[in-house]
């Protein structure tokens, strides 16, 4: 969210550190998604003129106005249709997904195709949430 609100401004790192008074190691950690205190927050927000409680999201939501999504594959973009930001329902999709096809494994006397679908789909679920996080887009 810090880097997002930083680039909007068109502010460097440097920048924003100095408009702070925040070390330039400190923002980079910050932007990095690393747990930040709450005085460092109240001089973010306060440079960003933003509310505390924003920076303080750890919910990460994909922009999809910008030219990089625009720019991503357009299988990527359709399996991302109608989601907007990264939150739990990820992680129990891919739980989920691996518990049914362990259970279709065992309840199933012979190989039904649930179990290796599941365990794809779960394969594919965490691939894709890399991939958009190592493209930055959340």
């Amino acid at each position: 969210m810090v880097k997002r609100l930083r680039e909007r401004r068109s502010w460097s790192q440097e920048q924003l550190a100095q408009l702070s008074g925040l070390s330039l190691r400190t923002v980079q950690r910050v932007e990095a998604g690393n747990r930040a205190s709450l005085e460092t927050l109240k001089a973010l927000s306060s440079v960003l003129e933003t509310d505390i409680s924003i920076l303080k999201e750890e919910i990460m939501v994909i922009d999809k106005d910008s030219e990089q999504w625009r720019a991503e594959p357009l299988p990527i973009r359709m399996l991302l249709w109608g989601v907007n930001k990264r939150g739990r329902e990820w992680l129990v999709i891919e739980i989920l997904m691996v518990l049914v096809g362990i259970a279709s494994w065992i309840v199933f006397e012979h190989r039904h195709i649930a179990t290796p679908l599941a365990f794809i789909c779960a394969y594919a679920s965490a691939k894709l949430v890399a991939y958009v996080d190592k493209r930055g887009h959340w």
